[in-house]
């Protein structure tokens, strides 16, 4: 992504931190997979045969190579924007692999319109801040009864870890994730039709704050937003979080909810650019004189 920003999250360090985590994205991926299944389990239903998959937010690719093999005359587009994610999946893939790899800016997609008859995107909107942007970029590619499907994380996902901290300070550490409902709403607004949202829950242990600070940094998910603390978090705030996590037994494990909202709508043709208003002729009337 070439901005720095588009308001809560800083795109440079979001894109710093998923090159980083390349190399061991896939030992803490669990949360990535486990979403990504939920959609291709709602996916199977679907009547759909498409020739042309984007693969949005791809990461090592796992995914497209999924979608590939499920529709095997498709050609698939895997679309990142981090380099390091993209060639660690490239590296994974046989030479006759007809996926390609981009590059890219989800606000920005470098693609013509109705390019697609599928958008996938698994996980790409908790990285998000500007969503409606976003969305009608996907409206834009997504060819007319296309399908885009998604999954991201709900507004009570790591609820535990954010109330936690707000018993230390003041400072922002962990991103608030869109509703349900905002997203259905921004999808209709974007051009998509239909939206159909649903969600489901998973619980996750560790066995300490260590381990799960491990796993966020290996998942490239660590504090991205601009409102973030910029020095170190000293060692007492992280006893503190320590002590509230566990709460009154040090030997408990950590419990964290995460919220899964899975949704798809269709593509609904060509938008109007701002100031254009499109009239079919069946409505246009007679004038009486």
């Amino acid at each position: 992504m070439n901005r720095v920003s588009h308001g809560a999250l800083n795109y440079r360090h979001v894109r710093r931190r998923f090159d980083r985590a390349a190399d061991v994205f896939t030992t803490a991926d669990f949360v990535h997979r486990s979403a990504a299944d939920g959609l291709m389990q709602r996916l199977g239903p679907m009547t759909v045969a498409p020739n042309s998959i984007l693969d949005l937010g791809s990461a090592r690719g796992a995914s497209g190579r999924q979608l590939s093999r499920h529709f095997k005359r498709a050609r698939v587009v895997n679309l990142d924007a981090s380099f390091e994610m993209l060639k660690k999946g490239r590296s994974e893939r046989n030479w006759f692999s007809k996926i390609r790899d981009v590059q890219g800016d989800a606000f920005n997609l470098p693609f013509s319109a109705a390019s697609f008859d599928l958008v996938f995107a698994n996980m790409l909107l908790p990285w998000i801040d500007n969503l409606p942007l976003c969305l009608s970029e996907v409206a834009r590619v997504l060819r007319k009864n296309g399908l885009f499907m998604f999954s991201t994380l709900g507004p009570a996902s790591l609820a535990e870890l954010r109330e936690a901290w707000g018993e230390i300070d003041q400072n922002v550490h962990v991103n608030r994730f869109a509703d349900m409902h905002d997203i259905g709403d921004a999808m209709v607004r974007s051009g998509l039709s239909d939206p159909v949202l649903d969600i489901d829950h998973l619980k996750v242990t560790y066995p300490d704050i260590d381990a799960l600070f491990a796993d966020l940094t290996a998942a490239g998910a660590r504090n991205s937003l601009m409102s973030r603390n910029r020095f170190l978090t000293g060692k007492g705030r992280i006893a503190r979080l320590r002590e509230l996590m566990h709460g009154d037994s040090s030997n408990a494990v950590l419990r964290l909810n995460l919220e899964l909202v899975y949704g798809h709508a269709w593509g609904g043709g060509p938008q109007p650019k701002p100031g254009e208003h499109h009239l079919s002729p069946a409505d246009i009337g007679r004038r009486r004189r």
